[in-house]
């Protein structure tokens, strides 16, 4: 991943919690694909919003789709497999008592 700001964990940090919260208000771990799907959802809505932003035409955004959906799955990729990695070489420290 590449360099972060400051505050970029505690973002990430407070959309995790959300999706804690969402999955206490169901009451059981069965439900957390409910939660990841609208967190995932959620997130693809904002990357397509921030990308249409950035143009100042229908045509602009139409031309730039695809190199823009490269770009996210690309970098989710490379956050997952991070996150993938971290859980695997930690995997006893973080399974709960």
């Amino acid at each position: 991943m590449t360099e972060v700001d400051e505050r970029f964990w505690d973002r990430a940090d407070a959309h995790i919690h959300l999706s804690n919260e969402q999955l206490e208000e169901l009451g059981d771990m069965k439900h957390a694909g409910k939660v990841s799907a609208s967190h995932m959802y959620s997130t693809a809505r904002f990357a397509a919003w921030l990308s249409f932003r950035g143009c100042v035409t229908a045509d602009e955004f139409r031309n730039f789709k695809a190199e823009n959906i490269k770009y996210f799955l690309d970098e989710f990729e490379k956050m997952l497999t991070e996150n993938f990695d971290d859980y695997e070489a930690n995997f006893e420290n973080y399974l709960e008592p």
